[in-house]
């Protein structure tokens, strides 16, 4: 068996792990406010009805929240850079 088709696996591996960091990074770079804005609101209209105008975003208050997603009076989306919705701790340690 010819030696180059020992290593045709590794870099199968290699070149798909690269084209899938890439498409993160794309993603990730070409994110926007109202990419995020849009994706919470409609979450919001599925989970609570209401309107996606109830919704409005403010710049996040600790280190790790970009934005936060305020609709209506009953949710508040604390969004990461990524896009993903993360769950900070509350009470009186946080």
């Amino acid at each position: 068996m010819p030696r180059w088709l020992w290593w045709t696996p590794l870099a199968v591996l290699t070149l798909l792990a690269g084209l899938l960091l890439f498409r993160q990074g794309w993603i990730a770079a070409h994110m926007t406010e109202t990419d995020v804005i849009d994706h919470f609101a409609a979450r919001y209209v599925a989970e609570h009805g209401g309107q996606k105008s109830d919704c409005v975003a403010v710049p996040g208050r600790s280190a790790q929240v970009w934005i936060e997603v305020h609709c209506g009076d009953v949710a508040i989306y604390p969004v990461d850079r990524a896009g993903r919705l993360i769950f900070l701790p509350e009470g009186p340690d946080a």
